[in-house]
């Protein structure tokens, strides 16, 4: 048995290929801010953006350019409260960024985050009672009323991001109850306390004002516990599960894909692009090396691939041998 037959040459390397990417398993991610006029360069993560509501119809359209379908919004404003009322509101940044893009661009296929971090004074998830134990059914009532607010504006899906305990069971009762059973809810299963996020930090200005996320993130040591929670929220009716981050927990990937029927999302994260880009920026490594994390991520088991080098993928497909 000779493998290298199987390797001469471009076309039956092409024929044997098992993994393939396409523009179908990319997911973009957009931050949107108050204001007017901005396309502002987020300054740990180069040639990441943050975009008013007034320019996010050109960025659409641009995105429509590069065979990007799918977007994941993250809302950005200026003012919070310890209530997280921005998330929720009717004329939310998300809300009125959702309705933009579906105005300009119908077709384009629209995520929302739900999470409060970004919303909430303190910067935090969840509500806290005095203790310092989650306040569970407050923080769940709050992120269910987000996610209804977003499938109201007319987004396509729904993707807690939170970890609170209960939190997909609750939504989608919510979601069903008000009308919205054909909304289906990614959720965010095995989302570790990771240093990888440092630089959505800032693109998100969602710093924890004290302590940090320990408490409900997991513990990047732990394997079992992904399983767990990746099935719990099968059980709470998730329609599709993540892990985040990706490259450094592809054994999770690989096992949740295993371990479940359902899609596999997952979130190649803001840490993982910024060590890429500079790599390649600073002549370190090749730009190939940006295709070859991606494959490795769906050699793992995704099928669904969040990430901030979405935008290089369709030309980066061309040139793939």
């Amino acid at each position: 048995m000779l493998p290298t037959r199987l390797r001469k040459n471009i076309g039956i390397r092409n024929l044997v290929r098992e993994t393939q990417l396409s523009m179908n398993d990319v997911v973009y991610p957009l931050f949107v801010v108050d204001g007017q006029g901005i396309r502002r360069e987020i300054g740990a993560m180069k040639d990441q953006y943050h975009l008013s509501l007034d320019m996010l119809g050109a960025e659409i359209l641009a995105l429509k350019e590069l065979g990007i379908r799918y977007v994941i919004l993250f809302g950005v404003p200026d003012e919070k409260d310890g209530e997280a009322t921005p998330a929720f509101v009717e004329n939310g940044l998300v809300q009125e960024a959702i309705r933009i893009i579906k105005k300009t661009d119908p077709g384009m296929y629209i995520i929302t985050d739900v999470c409060l971090c970004e919303y909430k004074s303190d910067g935090h998830c969840c509500f806290f009672e005095d203790d310092g134990d989650i306040k569970r059914g407050k923080t769940l009532e709050t992120l269910s009323k987000t996610a209804l607010s977003h499938a109201e504006a007319g987004a396509d899906m729904v993707a807690p991001s939170d970890m609170m305990d209960g939190r997909i069971g609750h939504m989608r009762e919510t979601l069903d109850r008000a009308g919205y059973e054909s909304i289906p809810i990614m959720a965010y299963s095995a989302k570790y306390a990771s240093s990888f996020y440092g630089p959505f930090r800032e693109a998100a200005n969602s710093a924890p004002a004290f302590g940090d996320r320990k408490s409900y993130q997991m513990d990047p040591a732990n394997s079992k516990e992904a399983l767990k929670e990746i099935m719990l929220d099968i059980d709470e009716g998730a329609d599709i599960v993540m892990v985040k981050p990706a490259m450094p927990y592809l054994d999770i990937i690989a096992q949740g894909k295993e371990l479940s029927y359902l899609p596999m999302a997952a979130y190649q994260v803001s840490g993982e692009y910024a060590m890429i880009k500079t790599a390649v920026d600073t002549g370190l490594m090749d730009s190939r090396v940006i295709f070859e994390s991606l494959l490795s991520i769906k050699r793992a088991g995704a099928d669904i691939i969040i990430t901030y080098f979405a935008k290089e993928l369709q030309a980066m497909l061309k040139d793939y041998q």
